[in-house]
């Protein structure tokens, strides 16, 4: 029997009645639009003919097209409904698929601003009269388990084990959300989850993943590989703001690849450790703080948490790359030491230039050991 939580995630109802008309644009504030993911979300709202607002301080590296309009204001004060006062629509990235930025706050520190921003919002949404809260979180949230169907319906329950990390974060994010339906009937609240995402800036556990030397594949996993470019986001998020759509959305590239496709398509080769020597190996790296994130994050690059973006396409909506374009892109952005990723390191380095990302450092120490083992031999 599922649990009223589950009951409750997996309840599509319909958006309370709009004050504004579909296809008409609207004044929408963007968070974090100042980052390489705000800034491509921000321009394809723009490009739909939507005026945007970036809300929040402006980041050093904006990119927003134009001379954007920017509200300064602390996302976690209550002042920030002042903001708000005659906006239509907020979109709330509740990262902006920066890891190195992300952690530079230590994890309780994370946690709390989240969370903090997350209830500040969606009380001054409903205090301002914002109609629309679209929030962004990860289809991460799902958890990736050796069960999950291929692909999850948007409908699907919250199974994700994480207990900490940014995964937890989000998990936590959702939960208030899903409060947040119920004590504020006047806005829709929208959480769009997207499959792994691809495009210039974006630094996290799954592009770290393929800058190690080797793949890992865990023994006995079977993983299935996903990704959304920024760019079919924005495009999702432009289908969601006209048509209202909510309580959730997933979007991602339609289908999935196994390993074997990834291998031929990357020409990287994998590296199989047994699931217990590498949950103790990412763990020990943890603990000793090579390593900021939990060995937890290993589950999702090895089991699949596919999602289905149907509700999307019923709405005209389709993805522009597949999953194959994606991946190359990602491989691409990897590779290039002249693209916007200013975080890359040395290749001297390279071995826990991973840090952050559990599959790859692990991967660097089998390799490593491979390696040992090889030359050793007569």
């Amino acid at each position: 029997m599922s649990s009223p939580e589950e009951g409750f995630r997996s309840r599509r109802t319909d958006a309370p009645p709009s004050t504004t008309p579909p296809h008409v644009p609207r004044r929408v504030a963007v968070t974090r639009a100042g980052t390489p993911l705000g800034s491509a979300l921000a321009q394809q709202l723009q490009a739909a003919g939507h005026e945007v607002v970036g809300l929040g301080p402006p980041l050093e590296s904006s990119e927003m097209p134009g001379e954007p309009t920017w509200r300064e204001a602390d996302l976690t004060s209550p002042g920030v409904v002042d903001a708000l006062r005659d906006l239509e629509t907020v979109v709330h990235l509740t990262h902006g698929a920066d890891l190195s930025r992300e952690l530079r706050e230590s994890p309780a520190d994370r946690r709390s601003r989240l969370v903090r921003e997350m209830q500040t919002l969606t009380v001054a949404s409903a205090a301002a009269g914002v109609g629309h809260l679209v929030v962004v979180t990860s289809a991460m949230v799902f958890g990736a388990r050796p069960d999950n169907p291929v692909p999850l319906p948007d409908d699907s329950p919250l199974r994700s084990s994480d207990s900490e990390g940014m995964v937890a974060d989000l998990v936590e994010v959702e939960d208030l959300l899903d409060r947040a339906r119920g004590v504020h009937p006047t806005v829709l609240v929208t959480s769009v989850r997207p499959a792994a995402l691809v495009g210039p800036g974006v630094d996290s556990i799954i592009t770290r993943h393929f800058e190690a030397p080797r793949l890992l594949a865990l023994k006995g996993a079977e993983p299935s590989w996903q990704f959304c470019h920024i760019e079919d986001l924005g495009s999702a998020l432009v289908t969601v703001l006209r048509d209202r759509l909510g309580p959730v959305v997933t979007v991602g590239a339609p289908g999935s690849l196994s390993l074997e496709q990834v291998e031929e398509i990357s020409g990287l080769r994998h590296i199989a450790v047994a699931p217990a020597a590498a949950h103790a190996a990412a763990d020990r790296l943890h603990r000793l703080g090579v390593l900021p994130l939990p060995a937890s994050d290993l589950a999702y690059v090895s089991h699949p948490w596919v999602v289905d973006s149907g509700r999307l396409a019923t709405h005209g909506w389709s993805a522009a790359r597949d999953n194959v374009e994606s991946l190359r892109i990602l491989l691409e952005l990897a590779r290039d030491h002249g693209a916007r990723h200013t975080r890359r390191l040395e290749r001297k380095d390279a071995a826990l230039g991973a840090a952050g990302a559990a599959s790859a450092a692990v991967a660097v120490v089998a390799t490593a050991a491979l390696l040992r083992r090889r030359r050793k031999r007569p």
